[in-house]
């Protein structure tokens, strides 16, 4: 097979030479950041020598039949993307991670998994970019679909490299890359509470305020209050979050976090976000202090989405998805816009966000959207100099001038710049807010 350049940071950092199936397993978990759990990866390579480019990732789905439509929709994906990044592949590699269930092995996940194998090559082959090698990694092992060879890829399996050992381990550790653990992890500090009784509390929460905010948000005049409290809330708990750093990450990091959340507030907070413009004021904490205050807030907001309503958590991660992406962490960014698509595949801004990231696009075009609109809302808002010489009162706008920050009207000369290829700014990305707080209307009272 080809030999593959790995790009392991700046253009003047080191490259490195991959040969083979084993440096190529080894070598995933580095290019995306974690070890990829019951996953489809898809790697892009151009050129001659096999430069790694965009990359899809996918949960395996669990019905074989909808292997087929996923494999063409995944190819479809990795190729288009390439495109519009400037370049059609010209090749594919392809992972299958999936660990064994109990009682069963490794060699009997790569049979099992053989089908899906074959579909996503057939896909590619159908778009005229052929798959260079198709690995299955499971166990501590991985097998090639690919190969025949006995000698090089026996029925067992071969042993991945222990972990830190390789030279793609110490390239990336020289370059500041480093491995998070699992998927499977990183999703954890996502999910809805387990412990029986805080669940319970704070659906208790969420129904009090569905059954007192969906009312509100559903009429015309009074849903820009919920907008504003809903604003005012987070920007409380972000300060009082602020004001307690906590241990630096992981299980114990989230875990004090959510006990600077009530679940009153919480639900408040989750609710209200179902609103289409609320959430995009939100996004518009993506910056410096602000920006880690609140990706702890909507990982916090994301844990508190339980039973009922795990769909609610879609707002909260998606925002998480975006603050991680906006501050250069593109892994945690991954991670929550798929556990957001997970839970809703329409959910556009997400989705916008998720191509976006796949795709290595700079976030740059969509930040400097939004502080666009902060901007123009604050203008708006503040009293205008001009009104008591004009006669008017102070502080009163004038006709024709933007509303303010709960009209948030976009003043033609702050039109939103949309290069080829870029992310559309949330405020069209997402869906018409009549129909989405009808929809978390009818959740709200399952």
């Amino acid at each position: 097979m080809n030999k593959h350049h790995e790009p392991t940071g700046r253009a003047d950092d080191p490259r490195i030479t991959l040969r083979g199936p084993a440096e190529l397993a080894d070598a995933l978990p580095y290019m995306l950041g974690y070890h990829p759990t019951d996953s489809v990866v898809m790697v892009a390579l151009h050129g001659s020598r096999g430069r790694f480019g965009g990359r899809v990732r996918l949960g395996i789905p669990r019905a074989e039949k909808e292997w087929p439509p996923v494999a063409r929709q995944l190819a479809e994906c990795l190729i288009e993307g390439s495109e519009r990044r400037g370049g059609r592949p010209d090749g594919i590699v392809l992972f299958l991670c999936q660990d064994p269930a109990e009682g069963e092995t490794g060699h009997r996940v790569m049979e099992r998994l053989r089908p899906l194998a074959q579909s996503l090559r057939t896909a590619c082959g159908g778009l005229d970019v052929p798959v260079y090698e198709a690995l299955c990694v499971s166990g501590g092992r991985f097998w090639s679909y690919c190969c025949p060879d006995e000698r090089c890829c026996p029925p067992e399996g071969n042993p991945l490299a222990v972990p830190g050992t390789s030279v793609m381990a110490a390239t990336a550790a020289y370059a500041g890359i480093r491995v998070r653990g699992s998927l499977r992890d990183m999703e954890a500090g996502l999910e809805p509470l387990t412990t029986p009784a805080a669940a319970a509390e704070q659906r208790r929460a969420l129904d009090g305020a569905a059954l007192a905010l969906v009312p509100r948000i559903l009429d015309g005049k009074r849903r820009r209050e919920v907008a504003r409290e809903t604003i005012d809330l987070a920007r409380t708990v972000m300060e009082r979050m602020a004001k307690s750093p906590g241990p630096p990450g992981g299980p114990e990091a989230d875990l004090a976090d959510d006990g600077l959340v009530s679940p009153g507030e919480a639900a408040a907070m989750i609710i209200g976000l179902q609103d289409r413009e609320t959430r995009d004021r939100a996004a518009e904490w993506m910056e410096g202090a602000e920006a880690r205050s609140a990706l702890r807030l909507w990982r916090a907001l994301s844990r508190r989405c339980v039973g009922p309503y795990a769909e609610h958590a879609v707002a909260p991660l998606t925002l998480a998805g975006w603050v991680s992406w906006s501050t250069g962490d593109e892994p945690a960014a991954r991670v929550a816009l798929g556990l957001a698509l997970s839970r809703d595949p329409e959910y556009v801004f997400a989705r916008l966000l998720h191509q976006a990231c796949n795709e290595d696009l700079d976030p740059e075009t969509l930040r400097e959207c939004l502080r666009q609109e902060r901007e123009a809302r604050e203008a708006a808002a503040a009293p205008d100099p001009t009104a008591r010489r004009g006669g008017g009162r102070p502080g009163v706008r004038r006709r024709g001038a933007p509303a303010g920050p709960a009209g948030a009207r976009r003043p033609r000369g702050a039109a939103r710049p949309r290069a080829r290829g870029t992310a559309r700014p949330p405020g069209r990305a997402g869906r018409g807010s009549g129909r989405e707080t009808r929809r978390e209307e009818g959740r709200s009272h399952r």
